[in-house]
Protein backbone atom coordinates (compact mmCIF):
# COMPACT_ATOMS: atom_id res chain seq x y z
CA UNK A 1 0.00 0.00 0.00
CA UNK A 2 2.32 2.47 0.97
CA UNK A 3 4.49 1.58 -2.31
CA UNK A 4 1.55 2.39 -4.23
CA UNK A 5 0.83 6.06 -2.35
CA UNK A 6 4.87 6.69 -3.41
CA UNK A 7 4.43 5.54 -7.20
CA UNK A 8 0.76 7.78 -7.30
CA UNK A 9 2.71 10.55 -6.05
CA UNK A 10 5.48 10.78 -8.12
CA UNK A 11 3.66 9.82 -11.04
CA UNK A 12 1.67 13.66 -10.19
CA UNK A 13 4.40 15.50 -9.00
CA UNK A 14 6.15 17.97 -11.04
CA UNK A 15 8.40 20.93 -10.82
CA UNK A 16 7.48 24.41 -11.99
CA UNK A 17 9.78 25.16 -14.91
CA UNK A 18 9.79 29.21 -15.88
CA UNK A 19 11.90 27.92 -19.18
CA UNK A 20 8.85 25.76 -20.55
CA UNK A 21 6.43 28.40 -18.62
CA UNK A 22 7.94 31.08 -20.89
CA UNK A 23 7.96 29.19 -23.60
CA UNK A 24 4.45 28.48 -23.77
CA UNK A 25 3.85 31.77 -22.94
CA UNK A 26 5.81 33.56 -26.23
CA UNK A 27 3.95 30.48 -28.41
CA UNK A 28 0.70 31.96 -27.23
CA UNK A 29 1.61 35.41 -28.36
CA UNK A 30 2.90 34.28 -31.14
CA UNK A 31 0.20 32.34 -32.07
CA UNK A 32 -2.19 35.68 -31.20
CA UNK A 33 -0.17 37.78 -33.89
CA UNK A 34 -0.72 35.29 -36.70
CA UNK A 35 -4.57 35.06 -36.43
CA UNK A 36 -5.21 39.23 -36.79
CA UNK A 37 -8.77 38.93 -37.05
CA UNK A 38 -8.85 37.75 -33.13
CA UNK A 39 -6.49 40.23 -31.82
CA UNK A 40 -8.31 43.30 -34.27
CA UNK A 41 -11.84 42.12 -32.53
CA UNK A 42 -9.98 42.14 -28.73
CA UNK A 43 -8.98 45.49 -29.59
CA UNK A 44 -12.01 46.50 -31.98
CA UNK A 45 -15.19 45.69 -29.28
CA UNK A 46 -14.36 47.48 -26.37
CA UNK A 47 -13.67 50.87 -28.97
CA UNK A 48 -16.78 50.24 -30.43
CA UNK A 49 -18.77 49.70 -26.91
CA UNK A 50 -17.14 52.81 -25.61
CA UNK A 51 -17.89 55.19 -28.31
CA UNK A 52 -21.00 53.53 -28.61
CA UNK A 53 -22.39 54.14 -25.35
CA UNK A 54 -20.66 56.79 -24.49
CA UNK A 55 -21.59 59.23 -27.78
CA UNK A 56 -24.19 57.41 -30.02
CA UNK A 57 -26.75 56.44 -27.18
CA UNK A 58 -28.96 58.60 -25.75
CA UNK A 59 -32.28 58.05 -23.70
CA UNK A 60 -33.23 61.58 -24.24
CA UNK A 61 -33.77 62.13 -27.31
CA UNK A 62 -33.38 65.64 -29.62
CA UNK A 63 -33.80 67.02 -32.82
CA UNK A 64 -36.81 64.93 -33.44
CA UNK A 65 -37.99 65.81 -36.90
CA UNK A 66 -41.14 67.97 -36.92
CA UNK A 67 -44.12 68.79 -39.49
CA UNK A 68 -46.21 72.03 -38.58
CA UNK A 69 -49.68 72.01 -39.56
CA UNK A 70 -50.61 76.46 -39.35
CA UNK A 71 -53.90 77.26 -39.88
CA UNK A 72 -54.11 80.16 -37.64
CA UNK A 73 -50.34 81.63 -38.89
CA UNK A 74 -50.36 84.27 -36.43
CA UNK A 75 -47.21 86.02 -34.79
CA UNK A 76 -47.99 83.93 -31.88
CA UNK A 77 -47.94 80.84 -33.90
CA UNK A 78 -44.79 81.60 -34.90
CA UNK A 79 -43.10 82.21 -31.68
CA UNK A 80 -43.89 79.35 -30.37
CA UNK A 81 -42.53 77.12 -33.43
CA UNK A 82 -39.45 79.31 -33.12
CA UNK A 83 -39.18 78.33 -29.48
CA UNK A 84 -39.82 74.94 -30.50
CA UNK A 85 -36.59 74.64 -32.83
CA UNK A 86 -34.75 76.64 -29.90
CA UNK A 87 -35.51 74.03 -27.26
CA UNK A 88 -33.28 71.36 -28.95
CA UNK A 89 -35.67 68.75 -29.06
CA UNK A 90 -37.57 69.58 -32.41
CA UNK A 91 -36.41 70.17 -35.74
CA UNK A 92 -38.76 71.50 -37.89
CA UNK A 93 -39.15 70.23 -41.24
CA UNK A 94 -41.55 72.67 -42.88
CA UNK A 95 -45.41 73.51 -42.81
CA UNK A 96 -48.16 70.92 -44.46
CA UNK A 97 -51.43 70.18 -44.87
CA UNK A 98 -53.12 67.70 -42.90
CA UNK A 99 -53.26 64.70 -45.54
CA UNK A 100 -49.43 65.28 -46.51
CA UNK A 101 -48.99 65.27 -42.18
CA UNK A 102 -50.89 61.83 -41.85
CA UNK A 103 -48.63 60.59 -44.58
CA UNK A 104 -45.10 61.71 -42.76
CA UNK A 105 -46.31 59.86 -40.06
CA UNK A 106 -47.26 57.14 -41.83
CA UNK A 107 -44.15 56.65 -43.53
CA UNK A 108 -42.15 57.36 -40.13
CA UNK A 109 -40.58 60.42 -41.96
CA UNK A 110 -41.19 62.70 -38.81
CA UNK A 111 -41.98 62.05 -35.16
CA UNK A 112 -44.42 64.44 -34.35
CA UNK A 113 -47.04 67.22 -35.99
CA UNK A 114 -48.05 69.89 -34.37
CA UNK A 115 -51.13 71.35 -35.44
CA UNK A 116 -51.87 75.65 -34.39
CA UNK A 117 -55.90 75.06 -34.98
CA UNK A 118 -57.82 78.07 -36.37
CA UNK A 119 -58.31 81.01 -34.20
CA UNK A 120 -55.29 80.31 -31.90
CA UNK A 121 -54.72 84.18 -32.07
CA UNK A 122 -57.59 85.01 -31.74
CA UNK A 123 -58.16 82.80 -28.20
CA UNK A 124 -54.64 83.48 -26.66
CA UNK A 125 -55.64 87.53 -27.26
CA UNK A 126 -58.97 87.13 -25.38
CA UNK A 127 -57.81 84.64 -22.30
CA UNK A 128 -58.83 81.52 -23.54
CA UNK A 129 -56.89 78.69 -23.99
CA UNK A 130 -56.60 78.05 -27.61
CA UNK A 131 -56.03 74.31 -28.66
CA UNK A 132 -52.58 72.93 -29.80
CA UNK A 133 -52.80 69.42 -31.32
CA UNK A 134 -50.27 67.15 -30.99
CA UNK A 135 -49.77 64.31 -33.23
CA UNK A 136 -46.71 62.11 -32.05
CA UNK A 137 -45.93 58.64 -33.77
CA UNK A 138 -45.75 56.06 -30.50
CA UNK A 139 -44.32 53.58 -31.96
CA UNK A 140 -41.25 54.36 -29.95
CA UNK A 141 -42.78 55.38 -26.63
CA UNK A 142 -39.39 56.31 -25.40
CA UNK A 143 -38.97 58.89 -28.42
CA UNK A 144 -42.02 61.12 -27.27
CA UNK A 145 -41.77 61.31 -23.70
CA UNK A 146 -39.22 64.28 -23.27
CA UNK A 147 -39.92 66.29 -26.05
CA UNK A 148 -43.75 66.16 -25.37
CA UNK A 149 -43.23 67.07 -21.54
CA UNK A 150 -41.11 70.30 -23.20
CA UNK A 151 -44.13 71.32 -24.76
CA UNK A 152 -46.01 71.17 -21.57
CA UNK A 153 -44.24 74.28 -20.06
CA UNK A 154 -43.13 76.10 -23.50
CA UNK A 155 -46.44 78.19 -23.92
CA UNK A 156 -45.88 79.79 -20.23
CA UNK A 157 -42.35 80.90 -21.15
CA UNK A 158 -43.21 81.91 -25.08
CA UNK A 159 -46.37 83.94 -24.10
CA UNK A 160 -45.78 85.66 -20.70
CA UNK A 161 -43.73 88.87 -22.34
CA UNK A 162 -46.77 89.62 -24.52
CA UNK A 163 -49.22 88.50 -22.68
CA UNK A 164 -48.90 90.58 -18.85
CA UNK A 165 -50.44 88.86 -16.18
CA UNK A 166 -50.97 84.84 -17.79
CA UNK A 167 -48.04 83.37 -15.13
CA UNK A 168 -50.28 84.77 -12.41
CA UNK A 169 -53.24 82.34 -13.92
CA UNK A 170 -53.88 79.11 -12.53
CA UNK A 171 -54.89 77.86 -15.88
CA UNK A 172 -52.12 76.98 -18.73
CA UNK A 173 -52.05 79.69 -21.42
CA UNK A 174 -52.50 76.42 -23.73
CA UNK A 175 -54.88 73.26 -24.43
CA UNK A 176 -52.59 70.81 -25.15
CA UNK A 177 -53.78 67.63 -26.76
CA UNK A 178 -51.96 65.12 -27.38
CA UNK A 179 -52.58 61.82 -29.52
CA UNK A 180 -50.39 59.33 -29.60
CA UNK A 181 -50.69 57.79 -32.68
CA UNK A 182 -50.77 54.02 -33.24
CA UNK A 183 -49.84 53.01 -29.58
CA UNK A 184 -52.16 55.42 -27.88
CA UNK A 185 -51.46 53.47 -24.50
CA UNK A 186 -47.90 54.03 -24.77
CA UNK A 187 -47.43 50.13 -24.88
CA UNK A 188 -43.37 49.07 -24.64
CA UNK A 189 -44.47 45.54 -25.85
CA UNK A 190 -45.94 47.20 -29.29
CA UNK A 191 -42.13 48.61 -29.82
CA UNK A 192 -40.03 45.98 -28.65
CA UNK A 193 -41.88 42.29 -29.68
CA UNK A 194 -41.91 43.57 -33.21
CA UNK A 195 -38.58 44.42 -33.04
CA UNK A 196 -37.65 41.09 -32.08
CA UNK A 197 -38.24 39.41 -35.66
CA UNK A 198 -35.68 41.62 -36.39
CA UNK A 199 -32.59 41.09 -33.74
CA UNK A 200 -33.65 37.87 -33.45
CA UNK A 201 -33.45 36.81 -37.31
CA UNK A 202 -30.15 38.85 -37.51
CA UNK A 203 -28.55 36.50 -34.38
CA UNK A 204 -29.34 33.40 -35.81
CA UNK A 205 -29.07 33.56 -39.53
CA UNK A 206 -26.02 35.37 -39.47
CA UNK A 207 -24.63 32.41 -37.18
CA UNK A 208 -25.33 29.71 -38.83
CA UNK A 209 -24.64 30.57 -42.11
CA UNK A 210 -21.43 32.27 -40.66
CA UNK A 211 -20.39 29.08 -39.42
CA UNK A 212 -21.35 26.87 -42.54
CA UNK A 213 -18.92 26.70 -44.63
CA UNK A 214 -16.22 27.36 -42.15
CA UNK A 215 -17.60 24.08 -40.62
CA UNK A 216 -16.84 21.82 -43.51
CA UNK A 217 -13.30 23.53 -43.83
CA UNK A 218 -12.20 22.20 -40.38
CA UNK A 219 -13.37 18.78 -40.96
CA UNK A 220 -12.33 18.48 -44.73
CA UNK A 221 -15.31 18.39 -46.28
CA UNK A 222 -14.46 21.01 -48.11
CA UNK A 223 -12.78 19.82 -50.55
CA UNK A 224 -15.79 17.89 -52.13
CA UNK A 225 -17.33 21.06 -52.88
CA UNK A 226 -13.95 22.45 -54.35
CA UNK A 227 -13.85 19.49 -56.66
CA UNK A 228 -17.27 19.46 -58.44
CA UNK A 229 -17.79 22.15 -61.01
CA UNK A 230 -20.33 23.79 -58.96
CA UNK A 231 -19.90 27.70 -59.32
CA UNK A 232 -19.28 30.07 -56.46
CA UNK A 233 -23.06 31.36 -56.99
CA UNK A 234 -24.42 27.62 -57.05
CA UNK A 235 -22.84 26.87 -53.71
CA UNK A 236 -23.81 30.04 -51.58
CA UNK A 237 -27.05 30.22 -52.85
CA UNK A 238 -27.34 25.90 -51.66
CA UNK A 239 -26.31 26.79 -48.72
CA UNK A 240 -28.77 29.75 -48.36
CA UNK A 241 -31.69 28.01 -49.22
CA UNK A 242 -32.20 25.80 -46.25
CA UNK A 243 -31.32 28.71 -43.56
CA UNK A 244 -34.49 30.59 -45.41
CA UNK A 245 -37.32 27.92 -44.46
CA UNK A 246 -35.73 27.95 -40.58
CA UNK A 247 -36.23 31.53 -40.69
CA UNK A 248 -39.21 31.89 -41.84
CA UNK A 249 -40.64 29.12 -39.11
CA UNK A 250 -39.26 31.23 -36.42
CA UNK A 251 -41.48 34.51 -38.22
CA UNK A 252 -44.11 32.86 -37.56
CA UNK A 253 -43.57 31.68 -33.88
CA UNK A 254 -42.43 34.91 -33.01
CA UNK A 255 -46.36 36.37 -34.94
CA UNK A 256 -48.17 34.06 -33.15
CA UNK A 257 -46.80 35.24 -29.44
CA UNK A 258 -46.95 38.69 -30.54
CA UNK A 259 -50.90 38.14 -31.50
CA UNK A 260 -52.17 36.17 -28.77
CA UNK A 261 -49.55 36.46 -26.12
CA UNK A 262 -48.94 40.04 -26.28
CA UNK A 263 -52.10 41.26 -27.93
CA UNK A 264 -49.77 43.40 -30.51
CA UNK A 265 -52.15 44.57 -33.50
CA UNK A 266 -51.46 43.51 -36.80
CA UNK A 267 -53.24 45.98 -39.14
CA UNK A 268 -51.41 45.96 -42.43
CA UNK A 269 -51.00 42.81 -44.96
CA UNK A 270 -49.46 39.72 -43.70
CA UNK A 271 -48.15 38.52 -47.11
CA UNK A 272 -46.26 42.03 -47.25
CA UNK A 273 -45.00 41.27 -44.32
CA UNK A 274 -43.11 37.98 -45.02
CA UNK A 275 -41.90 39.47 -48.10
CA UNK A 276 -40.48 42.30 -46.53
CA UNK A 277 -39.05 39.62 -43.89
CA UNK A 278 -37.90 37.38 -47.16
CA UNK A 279 -36.04 40.15 -47.60
CA UNK A 280 -34.46 40.69 -44.24
CA UNK A 281 -33.73 36.83 -44.11
CA UNK A 282 -31.76 36.83 -47.41
CA UNK A 283 -29.51 39.73 -46.84
CA UNK A 284 -28.56 38.26 -43.08
CA UNK A 285 -27.92 34.88 -45.12
CA UNK A 286 -25.96 36.48 -47.74
CA UNK A 287 -23.75 38.37 -45.01
CA UNK A 288 -23.58 35.13 -42.86
CA UNK A 289 -22.16 33.20 -46.14
CA UNK A 290 -19.82 36.36 -46.97
CA UNK A 291 -18.13 35.77 -43.29
CA UNK A 292 -17.96 32.23 -43.55
CA UNK A 293 -16.21 32.64 -47.15
CA UNK A 294 -13.63 35.39 -45.05
CA UNK A 295 -12.85 33.39 -42.12
CA UNK A 296 -10.56 30.46 -41.67
CA UNK A 297 -12.31 28.91 -38.62
CA UNK A 298 -15.36 28.75 -36.95
CA UNK A 299 -14.19 31.10 -33.89
CA UNK A 300 -13.37 33.86 -36.66
CA UNK A 301 -16.80 33.58 -37.97
CA UNK A 302 -18.07 34.00 -34.45
CA UNK A 303 -16.30 36.64 -33.96
CA UNK A 304 -16.95 38.28 -37.08
CA UNK A 305 -20.72 37.91 -36.01
CA UNK A 306 -20.27 39.39 -33.01
CA UNK A 307 -18.93 42.22 -34.43
CA UNK A 308 -21.64 42.84 -36.51
CA UNK A 309 -24.27 42.21 -33.80
CA UNK A 310 -23.42 44.92 -31.32
CA UNK A 311 -24.05 48.08 -33.45
CA UNK A 312 -27.16 46.59 -35.37
CA UNK A 313 -27.91 46.29 -31.47
CA UNK A 314 -27.22 49.26 -30.57
CA UNK A 315 -27.58 51.50 -33.63
CA UNK A 316 -30.94 50.17 -35.27
CA UNK A 317 -33.31 51.81 -32.70
CA UNK A 318 -34.29 48.70 -31.15
CA UNK A 319 -32.79 49.23 -27.65
CA UNK A 320 -33.07 52.91 -28.08
CA UNK A 321 -34.36 56.03 -30.29
CA UNK A 322 -32.94 56.04 -33.59
CA UNK A 323 -33.44 59.65 -33.79
CA UNK A 324 -32.22 60.58 -30.74
CA UNK A 325 -28.25 59.58 -31.99
CA UNK A 326 -26.05 61.93 -33.23
CA UNK A 327 -25.83 62.46 -37.43
CA UNK A 328 -22.73 59.99 -37.90
CA UNK A 329 -24.45 57.48 -35.61
CA UNK A 330 -27.87 57.66 -37.61
CA UNK A 331 -25.46 57.27 -41.06
CA UNK A 332 -24.13 53.90 -39.56
CA UNK A 333 -27.65 52.67 -38.38
CA UNK A 334 -29.06 53.86 -42.25
CA UNK A 335 -25.71 50.90 -43.51
CA UNK A 336 -27.54 48.42 -41.41
CA UNK A 337 -30.57 46.15 -42.82
CA UNK A 338 -31.89 45.61 -39.42
CA UNK A 339 -32.07 49.57 -39.35
CA UNK A 340 -34.96 49.65 -42.12
CA UNK A 341 -36.57 46.16 -41.39
CA UNK A 342 -37.78 47.79 -38.06
CA UNK A 343 -39.64 50.64 -39.65
CA UNK A 344 -41.03 47.77 -42.34
CA UNK A 345 -42.30 45.76 -39.69
CA UNK A 346 -43.76 48.36 -37.13
CA UNK A 347 -45.53 50.21 -40.15
CA UNK A 348 -47.34 47.13 -41.61
CA UNK A 349 -48.30 46.10 -37.93
CA UNK A 350 -48.97 49.37 -36.15
CA UNK A 351 -49.58 51.30 -39.27
CA UNK A 352 -51.12 49.60 -41.69
CA UNK A 353 -48.97 50.32 -44.54
CA UNK A 354 -49.22 49.11 -48.01
CA UNK A 355 -46.91 48.26 -50.24
CA UNK A 356 -46.66 51.55 -51.99
CA UNK A 357 -45.17 53.13 -48.53
CA UNK A 358 -42.26 50.71 -47.71
CA UNK A 359 -39.84 51.37 -51.04
CA UNK A 360 -38.00 53.98 -49.05
CA UNK A 361 -37.21 51.39 -46.80
CA UNK A 362 -36.63 48.35 -49.14
CA UNK A 363 -34.11 49.88 -51.45
CA UNK A 364 -31.29 50.12 -49.25
CA UNK A 365 -31.97 46.24 -48.09
CA UNK A 366 -31.68 45.33 -51.75
CA UNK A 367 -28.46 47.68 -51.49
CA UNK A 368 -26.82 45.77 -49.04
CA UNK A 369 -27.65 42.50 -50.18
CA UNK A 370 -26.10 43.35 -53.83
CA UNK A 371 -22.81 44.97 -52.03
CA UNK A 372 -22.51 41.98 -49.82
CA UNK A 373 -22.87 39.81 -52.39
CA UNK A 374 -20.54 40.92 -54.52
CA UNK A 375 -17.68 40.97 -51.70
CA UNK A 376 -18.93 37.47 -50.90
CA UNK A 377 -18.18 35.98 -54.58
CA UNK A 378 -14.83 38.05 -54.56
CA UNK A 379 -13.55 36.32 -51.55
CA UNK A 380 -14.94 33.11 -52.74
CA UNK A 381 -11.90 30.21 -51.93
CA UNK A 382 -11.75 28.02 -54.76
CA UNK A 383 -8.67 26.71 -53.22
CA UNK A 384 -8.00 25.49 -49.84
CA UNK A 385 -5.21 28.03 -47.66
Amino acid sequence: MKQRLQNFSQAFSFTFSFSRWFGILLKEFIQLKRDRLTFGMIVGIPIIQLLLFGFAINSDPKHLPTAIVMADPGPFARSYVAAMQNSDYFKIVGGVDEKEANALLDRSQVQFVVTFTPGFHRDLVRGKAPTLLVEADATDPMAAGGAISVLNRLGLEVFAPDLPGLEKTATPPLDLRVHRRYNPEGLTSYNVVPGLLGVILTMTMVLMTGLAMTRERERGTFENLLATPATPVEVMTGKIVPYILIGLIQVTLILLAARFIFDVPMHGNLLLLYAVVLLFICANLTLGITFSSIARNQLQAMQMTFFFFLPSMLLSGFMFPFRGMPEWAQVVGNVLPLTHFLVLVRGILLKGNGIDMVWSSVWPILAFIAVVLGIGLRTFRRTLD
